[in-house]
């Protein structure tokens, strides 16, 4: 299998760069076949975070074009197929316990939207932009795009940037809430880097706690949510995390956690 995809595990995260940049890494199936290896690495891997990045100018262009026009006749049997292969690990990256940073540092368009967003926390560079391709191509939306989409921006906006397929620059994304930092291109990796280390470094069992809380919050009433969270809380009580955190505080130190 060739490297389109690249894993590491460096300082307790593990890295996942997407890396055919002479094609705007674009998602093919051979790319779908890459990405599904590495996301079962980083599934099995011993990280605290999982930083997704990519090679070159353009972050991801979305579906491959070229793949598409050489299928066309049978279109919706391939696109089907890869659907088949790449929900699944899509359910994985979103699934995953832990801080999962995107570091955005060019254009994403198409279901690279969905790689990029699928990150609780997704930093940009000031020269990214965002546009969702599908209705110029006669598709809609996948890889969970509309989702993430509403989720950040709300459904109108959602609506807006998927139906007109303009451009959303980087310093609107942020105003939206599609992106939650910008940097210089050239500090991006730099930035996304030490917060994914100095998460990786938390205490996870607590940070995996915040990310379900938040992630199911939209799915359930006040009462579902306030039994959640009392469960939440009492595992991490339960913890030597926790302990650590309250004696480090009263110590006036730096907590030293575990990773569990």
């Amino acid at each position: 299998m060739s490297d389109l995809v690249l894993w590491e595990v460096r300082n307790g995260v593990g890295h996942m760069v997407l890396n055919q940049p002479e094609r705007g890494n674009v998602i093919s199936t051979a790319m779908a076949h890459n990405l599904k290896a590495v996301v079962e690495r980083a599934c099995n891997a011993d990280i605290g975070a999982l930083l997704i990045s990519a090679s070159g100018k353009q972050f991801c262009v979305g579906g491959d074009i070229s793949e598409f026009g050489e299928h066309r006749e049978r279109l919706a049997p391939l696109i089907g197929a890869m659907l088949d292969l790449l929900n699944p690990v899509m359910h994985q990256l979103a699934s995953l316990p832990l801080p999962v940073i995107s570091a955005v540092q060019g254009p994403v368009g198409g279901g690279g939207i969905g790689l990029a967003l699928c990150a609780d926390l997704v930093l940009a560079s000031r020269h990214m932009f965002l546009r969702g391709g599908y209705s110029a191509i006669g598709l809609s939306p996948d890889l969970g795009v509309s989702g993430y989409l509403t989720r950040r921006a709300g459904a109108a906006r959602a609506k807006y940037i998927l139906m007109s397929n303009r451009a959303v620059a980087a310093e609107d994304c942020l105003r939206m809430g599609l992106v939650d930092e910008l940097h210089e291109p050239e500090q991006l990796l730099t930035a996304a880097t030490a917060l994914a280390e100095e998460l990786a470094g938390g205490p996870t069992n607590s940070l995996a706690g915040i990310k379900s809380l938040c992630d199911s919050a939209h799915r359930q009433d006040l009462q579902q949510q306030l039994s959640a969270e009392r469960e939440a809380m009492l595992a991490c009580a339960r913890s030597g995390n926790s302990l650590e955190g309250v004696t480090a505080f009263l110590q006036k130190r730096k907590p030293v956690f575990q990773r569990r």
